[in-house]
């Protein structure tokens, strides 16, 4: 398999080619860092968003949409497939990288955190990469800062002209888009907290609303993370029979049923208290090679009215 990086910094070019198409901006920090604005100061869109939900998965998932309705009103949604779930989703698209500096602060995905590789999907997968340029998915209400590559650089091993930084807020489209295509990703990653061997894992597909553009972060951060959680569906196909998928749709926990932000406000937005299996698709079919097809969960519209407040 080809270095993650060097496929992601492949669409990093187009995205610079294209960034007025896209409306989306760009420019050289002090260090020679690139940071790529897809929706601080610039607004970004749909299409943005999708190019950078391929560079979150180093080109190895494909996303698309369409308009469906949600309670009777048609909305976006973002559907994403691939045949390397454990490369593209756990290894490149999984949102960890707590990139926090004085002067900066923002969760980082995408194909640098494979050339640290010391989270637990590495070891699990075997996976580490090696590339000279790299590309961090940054979500934050602010534009990355020279420290914020530095810190980026030193870890992934490269030189700060090496790194592209792409930001977003929660709150813009490029946000609501590249959440929604989550689905897929969470469904992986939880199949595989619950002790299912990623590599197990032959193609995974998800599904889910594009949340509207909310006027705050915190707002924002509740509605995408109710769009999967409440709108979201997953198809994952996979080689061997395991006695816990019932517990990888988002409605197998205790919480199913409540808006994100009521949930984040009961912990004072502390997210690492959150239950982890709110963090998964609404509803997940899982079909076993040769074996059962299973499914489990179930979608909320009514939520989802009420969450993204349409009217």
């Amino acid at each position: 398999m080809d270095s993650l990086n060097r496929m992601a910094i492949e669409l990093v070019d187009e995205a610079l080619e294209f960034a007025e198409e896209l409306s989306v901006g760009a420019y050289e920090l002090e260090n020679e860092a690139t940071v790529l604005d897809f929706g601080v100061e610039f607004d970004g869109g749909i299409e943005a968003g999708l190019l950078l939900t391929e560079i979150q998965t180093a080109g190895l998932a494909t996303p698309g949409r369409d308009l469906t309705e949600v309670g009777g009103v048609p909305l976006p949604h973002v559907e994403l497939s691939t045949d390397q779930p454990a490369l593209s989703l756990l290894c490149s698209q999984k949102a960890s990288w707590e990139l926090t500096t004085e002067d900066f602060e923002g969760l980082g995905s995408g194909p640098a955190r494979a050339l640290v590789a010391e989270e637990a999907e590495f070891h699990r997968v075997g996976v580490a990469d090696a590339f000279d340029l790299t590309a961090l998915a940054v979500e934050s209400d602010a534009l990355p800062t020279a420290a914020a590559a530095e810190q980026v650089a030193d870890l992934a091993e490269v030189d700060p002209n090496g790194v592209f930084l792409l930001a977003f807020p929660t709150a813009s489209l490029v946000g609501s888009v590249s959440n929604a295509a989550r689905a897929a990703e969470l469904a992986t990653f939880r199949l595989a907290e619950l002790g299912y061997d990623p590599l197990e894992i032959v193609s995974a597909m998800g599904r889910a609303p594009v949340a509207p553009v909310a006027d705050d972060e915190g707002e924002a951060i509740g509605r995408t993370n109710d769009a999967v959680a409440y709108g979201g569906t997953a198809h994952l196909v996979v080689r061997e029979e395991f006695d816990r998928f019932d517990e990888v749709a988002s409605s197998a926990g205790d919480e199913y049923g409540r808006p994100f932000v009521e949930v984040f406000d009961d912990l004072e937005w502390a997210f690492d208290e959150v239950p982890a299996e709110l963090f998964a698709p609404a509803k997940v079919t899982i079909d076993v090679l040769g074996g059962g097809t299973y499914v489990y969960g179930e979608t909320d519209e009514a939520l989802l009215v009420e969450s993204f407040d349409l009217r």
